[in-house]
This record gives C-alpha cells, sequence and structure tokens, in this order.
C-alpha cells in the first residue's frame, strides 16, 4: 500500500512541477530544485519505522550528493545552450555527476583518513 501511496504522489508532483516550468520556466525550475524528494523520502522513511540513525544517514547522504548534482545541472546547461541534443547533453551531465562522485570521494578519503 504505501509504494503504491509513494509512486502517486511523486508522480503528482513530478507532473505539478513539469506543468508550472513549461508556463513559468524560471518558477519551475526554482520549485524543482526544492528538496522535494528528500523530504517526502524523509517522511516515509519515517511512516515506515526507520530508525533516526538511518534517516540521519540518508540526509548525510543527501548532503554529500549536492556537489556533484550542482555539476551535473551546470554541464547540461552549457550542453544545451551550445545547442548540443537533449540527450547528448543529460548524458554528458550524468557522466560528469559520476566523475565528480569519485573525484569527491577520493578527496574526502584523503582528508579524512
Amino acid at each position: 500500500m504505501y509504494l503504491l501511496l509513494k509512486i502517486i504522489s511523486s508522480a503528482a508532483i513530478i507532473g505539478i512541477v513539469t506543468e508550472l516550468a513549461r508556463r513559468y520556466p524560471v518558477y519551475g525550475g526554482i520549485i524543482a530544485a526544492l528538496p522535494l524528494i528528500s523530504i517526502l523520502s524523509i517522511i516515509w522513511l519515517t511512516v515506515q519505522g526507520e530508525t533516526t540513525q538511518n534517516i540521519n544517514k540518508f540526509t548525510l547522504g543527501v548532503l554529500a550528493g549536492i556537489p556533484a548534482t550542482i555539476v551535473m545541472l551546470f554541464v547540461i546547461y552549457i550542453a544545451l545552450k551550445q545547442s548540443f541534443h537533449l540527450i547528448l547533453a543529460i548524458s554528458l551531465g550524468v557522466v560528469a555527476w559520476g566523475i565528480f562522485l569519485v573525484f569527491q570521494k577520493y578527496i574526502i578519503s584523503v582528508f579524512v583518513s
């Protein structure tokens, strides 16, 4: 039951944000940048009885992913601005995201070890 409710609520949010973005691109982008998925995930983890420790680890994981996500979105933005095809722009963004995550993990291990 929870799975179906999670799917429906997530789909509704995505649908609303994309409709808003279609009419008002800047506002749609600002709303899409809100941590809606993170907040929904924290709520669902809590409802399903996860411990505070696991939710804290999840939140730390989200924080760790923010810099790579910024890099990904920046690469997609630049690629689209340079008239790259959407699929190529997204692919380049995802590759940049993965490379940045590996680089970030390496840098953290150097300083934390």
